[in-house]
């Protein structure tokens, strides 16, 4: 198969919005080193150029169609690109953050007793419980700390042992969510270790 060169960018648009992949690699071939280079300056990181580059052009590729319509095609590119690889700065920003932030808390809390990360952990499961409407909070208190069993929860509270046992789920579902949801990673991860 013989490689067509173009006679201007336009059929070479053209072509690819047609589908073409001999034209549309051409077209990666024309642009990739001037957008990789622009791209680095942009974010002073080689992998990240990279990746932009190819996030880029699977973006040109996916919407094809498009490009017949797109007069300037170097700027178009120029211009997603560079909000691609803003979008990526601001989400490794993010991350870095959101880890800077998370080292800082398991260092607070290595700081504190385990009596302290005990305390605090289980202040966040009796908030859990409170939480619970009235009569799951009751079969699960039945269940947990009295340890009663589903017949006598039942007969205790006058339901049924299918709803006991429903009511319980629930209950532990609820805890869970609600902990997961509330607890500081650090303790969280606290908690793992103290576990193991």
């Amino acid at each position: 198969m013989h490689n067509k060169t173009f006679l201007d960018e336009k059929d070479m648009l053209l072509s690819v919005a047609n589908g073409n992949e001999e034209a549309f690699e051409q077209l990666f071939s024309l642009y990739h080193h001037q957008l990789g280079v622009y791209i680095y300056h942009l974010t002073d990181s080689m992998e990240l150029a990279e990746e932009v580059i190819q996030d880029v052009f699977l973006k040109v590729w996916l919407s094809r169609e498009e490009l017949a319509a797109i007069r300037n095609f170097k700027g178009y590119l120029f211009v997603i690109s560079k909000n691609h690889a803003l979008n990526c700065l601001r989400k490794v920003a993010r991350e870095r953050l959101h880890y800077e932030q998370w080292d800082d808390s398991v260092i607070d809390m290595a700081a504190l007793s385990e009596n302290e990360r005990q305390t605090k952990y289980y202040d966040l499961l009796d908030e859990a419980i409170d939480n619970l409407p009235a009569q799951q909070k009751k079969v699960y208190l039945l269940s947990r700390h009295q340890r009663l069993k589903y017949s006598e929860i039942s007969e205790n509270l006058d339901l049924s042992k299918e709803t006991v046992k429903k009511y319980l789920k629930i209950a532990v579902t609820s805890i869970k969510n609600h902990i997961q949801t509330n607890i500081d990673a650090s303790i969280l991860f606290i908690v793992i270790l103290l576990n193991l």
